[in-house]
């Protein structure tokens, strides 16, 4: 199950969007398992960047993995992704893409790091962007990317 939760209010895109965005990366990962998706701005991603990271600077997504198992229902529970939805609509307009393509990519790639992806090192970079293009194309925006600063 996919729970999307808004700390903004009404969420800025379809919550349909973000679970297939997220369920498309479990899938191409023959994975399964439970993750919240919160939808929040700058601030907070700041405070856990800086708290959890050592980075004292804004980012635009973070994933906490947990690989816990409900004791109720026995269902995986993969972890929370949480995603600045302010830097989402600012690195939309500057890419020239819509905010929806933006935030879907933001979710792949937060589920990715789920799934014990990462970016770090050169050889895991390469198989992390494979499969994010990969899953990005399954939904139609094969032509985005995570740009970095």
């Amino acid at each position: 199950m996919i729970n999307i939760e808004s700390r903004l209010g009404h969420p800025p895109i379809s919550s349909d969007l973000i679970e297939r965005a997220a369920n498309a990366a479990l899938s191409h990962e023959s994975a399964s398992g439970d993750i919240t998706i919160v939808l929040t701005d700058d601030k907070q991603l700041h405070e856990l960047n800086r708290d959890y990271l050592r980075v004292d600077a804004p980012t635009d997504v973070l994933s906490f993995p947990a690989s816990e198992t409900d004791p109720e229902t026995g269902a995986r529970y993969l972890g929370d992704i949480l995603i600045s939805i302010p830097r989402a609509e600012e690195q939309a307009r500057a890419a020239g893409h819509p905010l929806e393509s933006e935030v879907q990519l933001l979710v792949v790639h937060g589920t990715l790091h789920l799934l014990g992806y990462d970016h770090a090192e050169p050889d895991e970079k390469t198989k992390m962007w494979k499969a994010q293009g990969e899953i990005l194309a399954s939904l139609g925006v094969g032509d985005i990317q995570i740009r970095e600063e």
